[in-house]
């Protein structure tokens, strides 16, 4: 299984009125594990993106386990865990330095052309795990 690591460190902008990250920061948080996970890989969104192949979410969850609070650095853990020809899933793991798991998560991106119709992903991509 293929996986990697992206920390970052909650700002305050993405706190809510009680100092908690706010919940629907952590799907911005994946996105940028998701990223930092592709670039590993040699690729970029930017790149596929150029040749016609738009990885869109088409489901997303998300299991809260333990607060994140204002400027917590937050290891978020990322996988792929299963790869076909048109969809990518991955699993999400965030964890506090100290080991607390806080969330986690999982999606399905799904391969589109232009015009949001499905279509094959870059081999490269299905065949990486």
């Amino acid at each position: 299984m293929l996986t990697g690591e992206t920390i970052i460190r909650v700002r305050y902008a993405e706190t809510d009125r009680m100092g908690l990250l706010h919940h629907a920061n952590y799907l911005v948080y994946f996105e940028q594990a998701r990223t930092d996970l592709l670039r590993q890989l040699g690729g970029n969104y930017k790149e596929l993106e150029d040749q016609g192949f738009y990885l869109v979410v088409a489901k997303v969850e998300i299991k809260y386990r333990s607060p994140a609070y204002y400027d917590d650095e937050l290891r978020i853990v990322t996988s792929v865990t299963r790869t076909t020809p048109v969809r990518l899933e991955h699993k999400y793991e965030v964890f506090r330095p100290d080991g607390t798991l806080v969330a986690e998560g999982a999606s399905t991106l799904a391969c589109v052309d232009g015009d949001g119709r499905l279509q094959a992903m870059p081999e490269w991509l299905v065949t990486t795990k």
